[in-house]
């Protein structure tokens, strides 16, 4: 399957994801195909290194580099070593960087590749379910600070992305549900139907049934493709897809990123959608649905008692959406649509007490 990411500017013409099991057999000729160059680098973690970053290496006759897995890994520190890598292997503006891994490895091996020697050209080769239908594709990478999640990055919208089923085979359990929370959000924010088919196949996407996860990936991915054409600098409706990562985001920053990505986005998702029906801004019920289902997928939908109120807002007050001190928010209006469109904004400001009177439930 190929679902066309439509731009018109950084990467004029846009690119395309590439969806099948079996993919990464034809590495070279694809990567040849939509990246050529003199030269590859392949960037993964020590993790994915072993499995798949090795064997990219290898087919692309290309020098690997890895760094130590985890979100506590994805700072500025890891950028900086492996640029200072990349320059003591030589490399110069006719290569390409292949990201080998999970959302992880495709935001600093992008950010690497915005930012080495003024921007050179990216793959993404994503290896979890996460990275596939979410942080692969549109062009968003960075890194961490102690201030928060994503606060020094660039926008560098790859040459290809590559999702190769047959990766997520030996994805664990926990892995897996933690990049169904993003399919989830993708259902509330843009496809009732969508939603109603992960409730429905709960089940058999949970055991990783072919059909039923290749139909995640693949709605996931013209999801995302479909709001990334329509806004590639997030100016516009591509806030949308945010709905759940401002408290997400200041959850799992709080954790110390002991807590995935994917699970840190379910909790805001909970708490996100009670403020969206606090403010009489979305149908009653609509949080309980929501929570049953990432419950049925076996994510938290609840913050940890240890992280504070206080804390948890100070953190959201260094969100990227903040404006003028507000608290802003994406929510929901109900299953498949969002509040906001082109001439309100996408993001809408709460009150603070309202916000602090929603974070106080964990229960």
């Amino acid at each position: 399957m190929t679902v066309r990411v439509a731009l018109s500017g950084e990467l004029e013409g846009g690119y395309d994801v590439l969806v099948g099991r079996g993919l990464l057999a034809d590495l070279p000729t694809l990567v040849s195909r939509h990246a050529p160059a003199h030269r590859y680098v392949v960037i993964s973690d020590d993790q994915v290194e072993r499995t798949y970053g090795r064997r990219a290496a290898s087919d692309l006759s290309a020098p690997l580099l890895a760094f130590p897995a985890g979100e506590g890994r994805k700072t500025r520190d890891t950028w900086a070593d492996l640029t200072d890598r990349l320059l003591a292997h030589h490399v110069g503006r006719d290569a390409v960087i292949v990201a080998v891994g999970g959302g992880v490895v495709g935001d600093v091996a992008g950010f690497v590749a915005a930012t080495y020697l003024r921007g050179i050209p990216v793959v993404q080769v994503p290896t979890t379910m996460l990275a596939m239908i979410d942080s692969s594709i549109g062009g968003k990478t960075g890194v961490n600070t102690p201030a928060g999640k994503n606060l020094v990055g660039a926008f560098h919208q790859p040459r290809l992305v590559l999702a190769d089923l047959a990766t997520l085979d030996t994805l664990p359990a926990q892995q897996l549900a933690a990049g169904l929370s993003e399919a989830v959000k993708h259902g509330v924010i843009a496809d009732a139907d969508y939603f109603a088919f992960l409730e429905r196949e709960q089940s058999a996407v949970s055991a990783k049934q072919d059909a039923a996860l290749e139909r995640v990936v693949a709605r996931s991915v013209e999801i995302k493709a479909g709001i990334v054409s329509a806004d590639e600098r997030e100016a516009g409706i591509r806030a949308a897809l945010n709905f759940g990562h401002t408290v997400g985001h200041a959850v799992e920053s709080a954790s110390g990123y002991s807590l995935l990505h994917g699970e840190a986005v379910a909790i805001g998702m909970a708490y996100e959608a009670r403020l969206a029906e606090r403010m009489g801004l979305a149908e009653s019920g609509l949080t309980t649905r929501i929570t049953d289902l990432l419950s049925a997928y076996r994510l938290p939908v609840v913050r940890a008692a240890a992280n504070s109120v206080d804390q948890l807002v100070s953190k959201m007050r260094n969100d990227k959406k903040a404006r003028a001190g507000d608290l802003r928010f994406a929510l929901p209006r109900t299953i498949g649509a969002m509040n906001g469109g082109v001439t309100t904004g996408w993001t809408i400001p709460a009150p603070e007490a309202l916000v602090r009177e929603v974070l106080a439930i964990n229960q």
